[in-house]
C-alpha cells in the first residue's frame, strides 16, 4: 500500500511529506552535502590468527573449524560510523511520520505510519510457528527492511498510476542512495540484499514476509473498521487467494472469521 510520487531525476533524490505536496520537498543532494558522510577511523578488533585455540579430545588436540568466508567478512568489516549511523537514522525518521497512503485515502483518522506496519510485521515474523529450514531472524530482517525505500519515494499504490517496474526503479535507486548513507559496508549489503530478496520473491522467507506483509494490512483494516465503522472490504478482496504459505492463509483464515462475527 503505497502512494505515488513523481519521478524525480537521477542527480536530485527528493524526501516526500505524508503529503507528497511539491512546497514541502528537501532536495536530497542538499541532505547529503549538509551531513557528513566520510566514515570515521575505527579500532578493529585484532583476530589470533597466529594460533588456534583447541579442545582435547582424547590424547588428540582438535583445532576448531576454520572460519567461513562470512564469518571473516563479518569480523574484519568495521560498523557505520558514528555519523553516517546517525545520517541513516535521520532519514529512516519518515518512516515513522509518513502515513500510509491506502489509509489516508479513505479518510482513515489517525492512521498508521509506514514503520508501524513493518514493526508489526517484524513481531509476527518473530511469533511465527517454527518452520523446519527457515531462517525466522531473517524473516524479523526483512520485515524491517521491505518497505525502507519509502522514507525517499513514499508510499506508492497501484492506484497511483505507476508501473511495477517504474515503482521498482524507484524504489531500488532510493535503497542505493541509503546504503551509501549508511557508509556501504556488511551492513548496507545485507540491507540491500534482504531488500532485494523480498521484492524478487525469491526464498521461502521472502514468500512468508510477502504474506505477513498483506496479513498486517487486513489485520489493521479489521481493526479500522471496528473502531471506526468505515468499510475496507477493498483490502480484502485485494489480497483474496494470493497468500502463498501455510502460516499467511492460516492467519488470513482467522482475520477473516472474526471480520464475519462483527
Amino acid at each position: 500500500m503505497r502512494s505515488g510520487s513523481r519521478a524525480f531525476p537521477r542527480t536530485s533524490l527528493v524526501f516526500l511529506v505524508p503529503s507528497f505536496t511539491s512546497s514541502t520537498r528537501l532536495s536530497f543532494k542538499s541532505f547529503l552535502t549538509r551531513t557528513s558522510l566520510s566514515p570515521t577511523a575505527f579500532t578493529l578488533h585484532r583476530m589470533a590468527s597466529s594460533s588456534y585455540s583447541s579442545v582435547t579430545n582424547g590424547n588428540h588436540i582438535v583445532p576448531p573449524a576454520p572460519a567461513s568466508s562470512n564469518d571473516v567478512a563479518a569480523a574484519t568489516t568495521p560498523p557505520p560510523s558514528a555519523s553516517s549511523a546517525i545520517d541513516f537514522l535521520t532519514l529512516c525518521h519518515r518512516l515513522k511520520t509518513t502515513k500510509r497512503a491506502g489509509w489516508v485515502r479513505r479518510d482513515v483518522k489517525n492512521p498508521e505510519s509506514i514503520a508501524d506496519h513493518m514493526y508489526r510485521m517484524g513481531l509476527m515474523a518473530l511469533i511465527a510457528c517454527d518452520i523446519p529450514g527457515i531462517d525466522r531472524d531473517k524473516c524479523v530482517k526483512m520485515a524491517i527492511v521491505h518497505d525502507i525505500a519509502e522514507a525517499i519515494v513514499g508510499d506508492i499504490t497501484p492506484s497511483d498510476g505507476i508501473s511495477k517496474a517504474e515503482k521498482s526503479r524507484r524504489e531500488r535507486e532510493a535503497l542505493d542512495c541509503m546504503c551509501k548513507l549508511l557508509g556501504g559496508g556488511s551492513r548496507g549489503k545485507e540491507i540491500e540484499e534482504l531488500w532485494t530478496e523480498y521484492e524478487e520473491n525469491s526464498s521461502t522467507e521472502a514468500k512468508i514476509v510477502k504474506d505477513l506483509d498483506k496479513v498486517e494490512m487486513i489485520l489493521q483494516a479489521l481493526e479500522y473498521e471496528n473502531e471506526q465503522g468505515v468499510d475496507l472490504d477493498e483490502f480484502f478482496q485485494s489480497t483474496a487467494g494470493k497468500f502463498q504459505t501455510k502460516v499467511g492463509k492460516a492467519w488470513a483464515s482467522e482475520i477473516a472469521s472474526r471480520r464475519k462475527q462483527h
